[in-house]
């Protein structure tokens, strides 16, 4: 039915999912002020205010570099609608199951997009020691992975329990 706790737990993943697209995951800021990079589910942002040459009479212009990252707002797109299929599966536990390894492979491929993003391509900017701060849009994307677990265990959970109802008839 419809009113099992796996259900809560997906719909958790929906919210989890619809708080990563809509806030940064990670930002840094570099060894000056003016310098930031920030990741956010469909763009991955640096900048940086160029100080005006010497004997020029201009003012300090800031310098944007943009990449697209549209993969991974694709893939927290993708998680959020399976899971909210799998909430009306509630009928066949088997394909809620897939559904969940699913989502779990399509969880820690965006897991190692943002850290790739973040250890590796992020590492060049600012201050090479400073790693950054991982910010709500991470931890959401964490609460999901977590949620996953939590579901597909309900759902093998109440598999296990139909399986021993059905051997006592």
């Amino acid at each position: 039915m419809i009113q099992r706790v796996q259900t809560i737990f997906l719909f958790l993943i929906v919210v989890a999912m619809g708080i990563a697209l809509s806030n940064p995951i990670w930002e840094k800021v570099g060894t000056q002020s003016l310098e930031t990079a920030k990741l956010t589910a469909l763009q991955y942002t640096q900048q940086k205010t160029v100080a005006p040459q010497a004997g020029v009479p201009t003012q300090s212009v800031p310098v944007t570099f943009e990449v697209s990252v549209w993969y991974l707002g694709l893939l927290l797109g993708l998680v959020a609608v399976s899971s909210l299929y799998a909430i009306f599966q509630f009928k066949n536990r088997l394909t809620q199951t897939a559904l969940c390894a699913v989502n779990a492979l399509m969880l820690t491929a965006i897991m190692g997009i943002i850290l790739y993003r973040t250890l590796y391509a992020g590492k060049e900017f600012g201050n090479p020691a400073d790693q950054g701060t991982f910010l709500i849009g991470f931890y959401a994307i964490v609460g999901a992975l977590l949620f996953n677990a939590l579901a597909n265990r309900f759902i093998r959970r109440d598999e296990k329990l139909v399986r021993g109802s059905d051997r006592l008839r």
